[in-house]
């Protein structure tokens, strides 16, 4: 039994206080053996150890305990209820993705039996899916004009549990196997159920299109974008049918007061900002990514200069 206290001894080196009370336990056990009746410095009778006020101590004791078990319970169930729901947020967006791919592949079998020609500044129309050949004709001045900016397509798409929610976009990063329908506006209750746009143009229009998302620890939604690279590819996908390729140029963390970053100054170029909470929440990862053929033309330059 020596050796059994000795071992707990020296695993317990760290600590003062147990080092001390052991030093007197051994001593005690020590004199046991020898007969002598020590141990009643310990082994005193009920009526002295249980006094009132170690009754008080132990309900106190008791009471934290069941607290403290019945605090973990809470917080577990918490956090199975979060996964819970975000888990279901997350069928409702492929859900939605689901229906978008499938109008998609609808759309695409339909024949487009449509000629456009040009004749003296006009642009002539001839619609052939029709028993009689309709013409239509808009002057191609009127066009250049109008320089009203781009109106996205959107579509409403009705969840299993009715609420109907706006898309305008689909979002891809193969790298992280990232793909998620873009509603066309932003708030609470959206961005537990999709990438949300938060300000910008029309998708794949000239300026920054901005967009939002949840870094959950799971790895959904942009959980994962702390991960991405520069010159990896970002592909957005119009509800036209129209899909851009970007490549991401700068990756940084900001403060939550800092919107610099969804400025619409882009000298012409169309780009994308995506933006996720960063550690505890108390920061913003900003991604930038630019159009690839752009992205591509400025590295070409920047090597032609480094070999100059």
């Amino acid at each position: 039994m020596y050796i059994y206290a000795k071992a707990i001894y020296k695993s317990f080196t760290n600590s003062l206080q147990f080092i001390k009370f052991l030093e007197k336990a051994l001593n005690i056990l020590y004199n046991t053996i020898r007969g002598e009746k020590e141990m009643n410095q310990i082994l005193v009778t009920e009526k002295v150890i249980v006094t009132p006020e170690f009754k008080r101590k132990k309900k106190i004791y008791k009471f934290n305990f069941f607290l403290s078990v019945f605090l973990i319970c809470t917080l577990f169930s918490c956090y199975i209820y979060a996964e819970y729901d975000r888990t279901k947020s997350e069928e409702v967006s492929q859900e939605i993705l689901l229906g978008l791919k499938e109008e998609d592949d609808t759309n695409q079998e339909k024949t487009d039996n449509t000629t456009v020609s040009v004749d003296n500044d006009v642009l002539v129309v001839a619609l052939a899916d029709t028993p009689s050949e309709t013409t239509t004709e808009i002057s191609l001045s009127e066009l250049i004009q109008d320089d009203k900016p781009a109106q996205p397509t959107i579509v409403e798409s009705t969840a299993s549990d009715g609420t109907k929610y706006y898309t305008e976009s689909i979002i891809r990063i193969p790298s992280l196997d990232i793909e998620y329908p873009v509603l066309s506006n932003t708030s609470e209750a959206l961005l537990k159920i999709s990438i949300n746009k938060l300000w910008g143009p029309a998708p794949n229009e000239v300026g920054n299109y901005v967009v939002v998302g949840h870094n959950y620890k799971s790895g959904r939604m942009f959980g994962k974008l702390s991960e991405i690279s520069i010159g990896d590819e970002v592909e957005l996908e119009d509800l036209s049918g129209r899909t851009i390729t970007y490549k991401v140029y700068d990756k940084y963390i900001v403060e939550p007061t800092d919107v610099s970053c969804t400025s619409q100054l882009t000298n012409g170029k169309k780009e994308i900002t995506l933006i996720t909470c960063h550690g505890t929440g108390n920061q913003r990862l900003i991604v930038k990514a630019i159009e690839a053929e752009e992205y591509d033309n400025e590295n070409a330059m920047s090597n032609n200069i480094n070999l100059d």
